[in-house]
């Protein structure tokens, strides 16, 4: 075994033990703890706009590294939406990843399970997963059951014109979950044509790789290319999990 992987091992055994405890649960990896690590960003944008699913907080596994917001979404389909479980009729499209939520989707078998990033240099992308623009799916009109994208939306420049092609791509009666980071101040979302570095993007944004923050517009612009949206909360149902209590899903229909 490599030395990395031996201080990697070392580490986790550590905060397994340091955050020993019954009162919260990782349900990627099945580890129970007294609390969950630090992580996000401290930007002053995050905080003067009380951004949700942003900044500073205690929401990541002491094991397996999951976040809060993958928990959440592991809730929904597991528990709300049944479907991690074995099912050949349906079509899964899921955007930009996360390494522990496909994995439970990998375990089972569907019609089609598929992983799509836009391949950026210099970052490594999970063996799964296939270069794709979310501006251009390389598939027909109504191809897929599910349509999974989450934190993706507030790094695209022309997040309407992505939205429409998520909405090209689900059938008729498909479900799309399209979660973003968002202000509950905000009742526009915040756009600069003129915040153009990266510095600036994270003085404006919050996040030196975001183009925007969204606002309470969000489901409108969701609605503006067909969507149908019910904006949901099952946070309370699940807080052992270590959710975001604030963050709803936004659950799209066509």
């Amino acid at each position: 075994m490599e030395v990395k992987s031996i201080i990697r091992e070392l580490r986790t055994t550590y905060r397994v033990f340091k955050y020993k405890g019954e009162d919260f649960f990782c349900p990627f990896c099945g580890n129970s703890s007294k609390g969950f690590l630090p992580i996000g960003l401290p930007h002053q944008a995050i905080k003067d706009y009380k951004i949700i699913g942003a900044g500073l907080r205690n929401g990541g596994c002491v094991k397996c590294d999951s976040i809060d917001r993958d928990r959440l979404l592991y809730a929904y389909f597991e528990f709300e939406l049944n479907v991690l479980r074995n099912n050949p009729k349906l079509s899964i499209l899921h955007l930009a990843p996360e390494l522990m939520l496909s994995k439970e989707f990998l375990k089972y078998k569907y019609k089609r399970y598929l992983c799509t990033d836009k391949f950026m240099p210099g970052y490594t992308y999970p063996k799964h997963t296939v270069d794709m623009d979310i501006m251009d799916i390389t598939f027909p009109d109504n191809s897929f059951d599910l349509v999974i994208c989450n934190h993706v939306l507030e790094h695209i420049p022309d997040d309407i014109g992505a939205m429409k092609e998520l909405y090209r791509v689900v059938k008729p009666s498909g479900t799309a979950v399209l979660q973003v980071p968002i202000s509950p101040l905000l009742t526009i979302s915040y756009e600069n044509p003129e915040v153009q570095t990266d510095h600036d993007r994270e003085v404006h944004y919050g996040q030196y790789d975001h183009v925007r923050i969204y606002g309470q517009d969000y489901i409108r612009r969701l609605q503006s290319v067909g969507f149908t949206v019910d904006k949901i909360s099952i946070t309370q149902k699940y807080k052992s999990f270590g959710v975001i209590p604030e963050e709803d899903l936004f659950i799209c229909t066509k």
